[in-house]
């Protein structure tokens, strides 16, 4: 057993200090009153009038979280400096001037195969990139751990890689439809190997920050008392984490965009594979430093047939019936060890962990809503560059424009961490996680209407009308026009996107967290999927149709989502405090927390 420590103080094994029993849970603050903490620390816990009352801080990051950032960096930069180039490398034909692709002063481009066969195989892409990760959640939560899962993965990620720069290659490219097949090869492999790395590594970095209860501080500035809060921690290490995730997408991005540009596809995937070969080098050096989550055997297995077991009286040929039955308050309590008196061979956790399921299942209802803010958001990386070949470039190729968006998430998430969030805390409203995805919704509505009404002022300038996009002429109008979605775009990310992550994580059983990740990120495969069905509206000239559908999908979406958990909001402090289990999954005991 483990008491809340520091993350400069030694963690004591039970081993070598046995402790008969736990302390008895008292009214003092300056000892540890949680009943499951062994050690008292000298720390003061907060009353529960004091959490309602105090004001809640962020506490620090651990070192070790820094290099896991580092290596998210890395691996976001191979992956955007990638797939930054793909709609031109795909789309666009071979210019007559360049046998790599390059475009110089005109437009780059490689297999000349359409917009249409370039959208629908980059939606390809994506599906695959976030089907994997469920793949990669089961390796590490019941066989191999995190942090082998993610070293696997990278080497996945590097073949896939080395495939698509000999798909690049001139000789390779002089053939378009074998190089489209070696394109598509390395696309699969490069999947496999960025899903298992996607539900791993925001797990990983979360868990290097130790603490898990609430404690008061005095602010060493002010002298107030404060609480510091491990969900506020959490938040800002996930809100930082999207940083590092939009510095490397921004740098490989235009760095990639500029060498096809001028030299061409080859050395556009060339550059992220060199730099990706940094991950694996990270890890390891620093391999014995992190805290990680031991494998833990079949709990997945074991949460789905906890469920199934509790919707067993719930069936009825009545679907209203059904749900009714499935939303009683008995649902999750009858199917607890304690009050099952037949318990199945499987049964072998104890009533805390069914808590903690409770909680995940409920997560993953809030990410059923995720694939249509994610139709919204997958119009960033296609159809608005492809939009922004039809205007007036001025010299900036079609494919940079996208940059806006991880550059106003590089300026806006510290702004937000050090000035709105904090702002919003001292006026005392309570920002819940659900309240930030309903204002992420709204604003990717408005940005797909930006994106509508400047398509609606392409067809009506444009030389040719309503078939702007194989028009040789650029309609008469400024590229930066689409500024205004990149921008709204990226500040829904921040409410929508970055508390996807830290709901995942902080609701998710501790044997559970890569899984319960692995959903959320899933809702982008399901996303690419519909996507895929609506290829027909990319192109001329339905387009204004495609971002006002996606728009209205997004407001629906976005209220009925409110409507429907609106009262799983007021129960987030309550989810977040609930008592961790003993149940890990091999054993019924809790085990130390450990390092690699």
């Amino acid at each position: 057993m483990v008491a809340t420590l520091d993350s400069d103080m030694v963690q004591y094994d039970h081993k070598q200090n046995p402790i008969e029993a736990p302390l008895e849970e008292k009214e003092t603050t300056v000892v540890c009153a949680a009943p499951r903490l062994l050690n008292c620390d000298g720390r003061e816990y907060p009353t529960e009038e004091e959490i309602h009352t105090l004001r809640r801080v962020a506490g620090n990051v651990h070192w070790t979280a820094y290099t896991v950032a580092f290596v998210e960096l890395c691996e976001r930069f191979s992956y955007y400096g990638t797939t930054a180039v793909f709609t031109n490398f795909i789309q666009q034909p071979l210019p007559d001037h360049s046998s790599a692709g390059a475009g110089f002063s005109g437009q780059s481009g490689a297999l000349g195969q359409g917009q249409r066969a370039s959208t629908g195989l980059q939606l390809f892409s994506q599906f695959w990139c976030y089907l994997m990760p469920i793949f990669g959640a089961w390796l590490a939560d019941e066989f191999w751990g995190r942090l082998k899962t993610i070293q696997v993965s990278i080497a996945f990620a590097m073949v896939g890689h080395i495939i698509l720069i000999i798909s690049a290659l001139p000789p390779v490219i002089a053939h378009p439809d074998r190089a489209l097949g070696c394109f598509a090869v390395g696309l699969v492999i490069f999947g496999v190997g960025v899903g298992g790395f996607k539900s791993n590594i925001a797990p990983l970095i979360a868990e290097q920050h130790k603490e898990t209860k609430m404690y008061i501080k005095i602010d060493p500035k002010t002298g107030e008392r404060v609480i510091v809060d491990r969900i506020q921690t959490i938040t800002r290490i996930f809100l930082y984490f999207y940083l590092v995730i939009n510095v490397g997408a921004l740098i490989g991005a235009i760095v990639m965009v500029y060498a096809e540009k001028y030299v061409g596809f080859w050395l556009s995937f060339l550059i992220p594979t060199a730099l990706f070969a940094l991950c694996p080098m990270v890890l390891f050096f620093c391999r014995h430093k992190y805290q990680v989550t031991p494998p833990t055997g079949s709990v997945a297995a074991k949460a789905f047939k906890l469920w199934s077991f509790a919707l067993k009286p719930c069936w009825s040929w009545n679907p209203i019936t059904f749900v009714k039955n499935c939303r009683r308050p008995g649902f999750w309590e009858d199917v607890k060890p304690s009050r099952v008196e037949k318990k199945p061979a499987w049964m072998t956790f104890d009533d805390l962990w069914v808590d903690e399921v409770r909680r995940a299942v409920k997560a993953c209802a809030v990410f059923l809503w995720y694939p249509i803010y994610w139709l919204a958001y997958g119009q960033v990386t296609g159809n608005l560059i492809s939009q922004a070949a039809t205007m007036q470039l001025h010299g900036v190729p079609n494919d940079i424009i996208n940059n806006l968006d991880p550059l106003a998430l590089i300026i806006f998430i510290p702004v937000m961490d050090q000035f709105v969030y904090p702002g919003i805390h001292r006026m005392g409203y309570n920002f819940t996680p659900l309240k930030k995805i309903y204002v992420g919704y709204m604003l990717a509505s408005a940005s797909m209407i930006a994106a509508a009404v400047t398509q609606y002022y392409i067809y009506k300038m444009s030389p040719c009308g309503n078939q702007a996009s194989s028009c040789d002429e650029p309609a008469p109008i400024n590229v930066w026009v689409q500024t205004l979605p990149y921008v709204l775009i990226a500040f829904s990310e921040i409410f929508t996107s970055i508390t996807g992550y830290e709901y995942a994580y902080t609701k998710a059983p501790r044997n559970m967290k890569s899984l319960v990740q692995s959903i959320y990120l899933f809702m982008n495969a399901i996303s690419s999927a519909i996507q895929q069905g609506l290829t027909g509206l990319s192109t001329d000239p339905l387009l204004i149709w495609n971002y006002g559908f996606v728009a209205v999908l997004a407001f629906v979406a976005g209220n009925l989502f409110w409507i429907t958990h609106s009262d799983l909001d007021e129960q987030e402090d309550e989810l977040n405090e609930l008592e961790a289990s003993d149940y890990l999954g091999r054993d019924t005991q809790r085990d130390p927390e450990r390092t690699a």
